[in-house]
C-alpha cells in the first residue's frame, strides 16, 4: 500500500525534520526535484532543455521559494526564466536572489491581487512551460483573481509545486479557479488533494520526491491499494482446493423487472473466483441462460449452503425485496449490502436488528444512497465516509471517480480510477458480485471491498480503450484485469 498524510502530518514533520536539518536544505532538495521533472517535461514536449522557456508563477511563502530556486537550477542549463511575482513584497529573499544571480528574470505581476499586467500574461502566455509555486499546503479556496488571470493565460504544460494551487489540499475539492498539472511533484508523501475529488485530475502525473520526511511522517492517514496488494491478496486455487474450499457465494438481485442486476451480479462472482456461485431470485431462467455454472433456485430461502452474500441490485424496495433482505441479514453471514438494499436499510430501521454485530458488512452506495442511508456526502468525503462506516459497524464503500472505503476502526483506502469509464448503468452491480464473491473466499470485508474497487476500475479501463462501454464489457474484461495484475511485478 501507498500512504497518503493530512496537511497537519506533513507539517509536523517538517518541524521534527526541521530540528535536524535547515530550511535552506530542505528547500534546496525540493527545488533540485522539481527542476529535473521541469527538464523531462520540456524534452517530452520540444525535444530540448537549453534555449526553451519557462513562467514561474511565484506566491509568497515556501512554496514560491522552492519555484525560484528550480528556476535557479533550470537557468544553469541554459533555460530562458521569468518569475512572475504575485506577492512581490512577500517572495522568498533567497530563492529570489538565487534566481536573479543565475540571471533570471522577476517582475510583479501586475497591481495588488487583482489586476494583471499585459507583460506579465505575454510571459505566462509564451512559455514552454510553467511551474506552480503559488500557493502550499495551508492555503484553503478558489484562486485569487489575480492568479486566475495568469493561470487562464497558460497554453504550456504547467508542473505544479507539491500541489496545484486552488486544490483544497484535505479533500482535493475545486471550488473555483485552479491549476491544471500536467505533473506534480510533492514532498515526502502523497497528500489527500491528490487522490481525491477533483483534485485527482488537477494534479495530472504525481510523483513522490523524498527530501528526508518520509521517515518523519509516521503511520499515513489514508492508504491505496497498489498492484502488489492485490496479487497477494486475490483468491488463487491451490491443488488441495475445490469448489466448496474456495467460497460459495449466494447472489440476491434481480426482479422480473430488472432482470439484468442479476445476470451482472452473478456474472461478476462467477468471474472473481473459482469457487461456485448459487443465485436465487426471480429472474432465475435470465440468471441460466447467461450463466449455466451458477446453481440457480427461485428464492434465498431454497439457495442452499452459502458462505456469504451479495444483495441488493434490482430486488426492488417493496416487500419482496423487503423480504430477501431480511433473510440475507438473519442468516448471520458476511453480506456485501447496495442498491435496493441500502435503500430498504435507509427507510426501515427494523432491519438492522437482524444482523448479528459481529459478522462482517460491506455497504456500497453511490452518493445518492449514501445521502438516504447517512446524509449528504459533503466534501469532505472521507470524514463522511469515516462516520457512516462507525455508525453502522460495517466496512462502507463510497462510489465515486475516486471510491472511498472506510473500516469501523477509522482506516481508509482510496483508490483512483484511471478513467470515469465505469460511471454507466449497472457497472455497480459488476462491483457487488465481485465483493461478495471475495467475502466467500474469506478475505475481510476492507480487504475484498479495496481490492474489488481496484480489480474493478481496472477492468473498466481494459474495457473502454478509450471508448464508452457498457456494464456487460466491464464485467467481460474481468479475467483480464485479474490476469494484468498476477503478471505484475512491483
Amino acid at each position: 500500500m501507498r500512504g497518503v498524510w493530512t496537511p497537519d502530518q506533513v507539517r509536523a514533520a517538517e518541524e521534527r525534520l526541521g530540528r535536524h536539518v535547515s530550511e535552506s536544505t530542505l528547500m534546496y532538495r525540493a527545488a533540485f526535484g522539481v527542476a529535473v521533472a521541469a527538464a523531462e517535461l520540456l524534452r517530452d514536449r520540444i525535444g530540448r532543455v537549453a534555449g526553451s522557456r519557462v513562467a514561474l508563477l511565484v506566491g509568497a511563502g515556501s512554496n514560491g521559494g522552492d519555484a525560484l530556486w528550480a528556476g535557479a537550477f533550470l537557468r544553469r542549463r541554459g533555460v530562458r526564466v521569468d518569475a512572475v511575482l504575485l506577492a512581490p513584497d512577500r517572495a522568498h529573499p533567497a530563492g529570489l536572489a538565487a534566481l536573479r544571480a543565475a540571471g533570471g528574470r522577476a517582475s510583479a505581476a501586475g497591481a495588488g491581487q487583482v489586476v494583471v499586467s499585459d507583460e506579465a500574461a505575454e510571459v505566462v502566455g509564451r512559455a514552454d512551460l510553467v511551474i506552480d509555486g503559488i500557493v502550499g499546503l495551508s492555503a484553503r479556496g478558489p484562486l485569487r483573481p489575480a492568479a486566475a488571470a495568469l493561470v487562464a493565460a497558460v497554453t504550456a504544460p504547467v508542473l505544479a509545486v507539491d500541489l496545484p494551487s486552488g486544490v483544497d489540499p484535505g479533500t482535493g475539492a475545486v471550488d473555483g479557479p485552479a491549476v491544471s498539472a500536467t505533473r506534480t511533484v510533492t514532498f515526502g508523501g502523497l497528500k489527500p488533494g491528490h487522490v481525491l475529488g477533483a483534485g485527482v485530475a488537477h494534479s495530472g502525473r504525481v510523483d513522490v520526491l523524498d527530501i528526508g520526511l518520509a521517515e518523519a511522517l509516521g503511520p499515513p492517514e489514508l492508504s491505496l491499494l497498489d498492484p502488489a496488494d492485490l496479487r497477494r491478496d486475490w483468491p488463487v486455487p491451490g491443488p488441495t482446493d475445490d469448489k466448496y474450499s474456495q467460497g460459495v457465494v449466494g447472489v440476491a438481485a434481480g426482479s422480473a423487472v430488472f432482470p439484468g442486476a442479476a445476470v451482472l451480479v452473478t456474472g461478476a462472482a462467477v468471474h472473481a473466483t473459482s469457487g461456485m456461485v448459487r443465485y436465487a431470485g426471480p429472474a432465475a431462467d435470465v440468471v441460466r441462460d447467461h450463466w449455466p455454472e451458477a446453481v440457480v433456485t427461485g428464492t434465498v430461502a431454497d439457495a442452499g449452503r452459502v458462505q456469504a452474500w451479495s444483495v441488493g441490485p434490482g430486488i426492488g424496495t417493496g416487500e419482496s425485496g423487503r423480504e430477501v433482505l431480511r433473510h440475507v441479514l438473519g442468516s448471520g453471514l458476511p453480506a456485501c449490502v447496495d442498491a435496493d438494499a441500502i435503500t430498504l436499510l435507509a427507510h426501515d430501521e427494523t432491519l438492522w436488528d437482524l444482523r448479528d454485530p459481529g459478522v462482517p458488512l460491506v455497504l456500497s452506495p453511490h452518493a445518492g444512497e449514501f445521502a438516504r442511508l447517512a446524509g449528504p456526502v459533503g466534501v469532505d468525503r472521507v470524514a463522511s465516509v469515516r462516520r457512516a462506516a462507525a455508525r453502522f459497524d460495517a466496512v462502507v464503500l463510497l462510489k465515486g471517480n475516486t471510491t472511498v472505503i472506510a473500516a469501523p476502526d477509522g482506516r481508509v483506502l482510496v483508490n483512483e480510477a484511471r478513467g470515469s469509464w465505469a460511471a454507466t448503468a449497472g457497472s455497480g452491480d459488476v462491483l457487488t458480485g465481485l465483493i461478495g464473491a471475495l467475502l466467500a473466499a474469506g478475505l475481510d470485508p476492507w480487504s475484498a471491498a479495496g481490492n474489488a474497487a481496484l480489480l474493478h476500475s481496472t477492468a473498466a479501463d481494459l474495457a473502454a480503450r478509450g471508448a464508452p462501454i457498457g456494464a456487460s464489457a466491464l464485467l467481460a474484461a474481468v479475467p483480464a484485469a485479474i490476469r494484468r495484475f498476477r503478471r505484475t511485478e512491483g
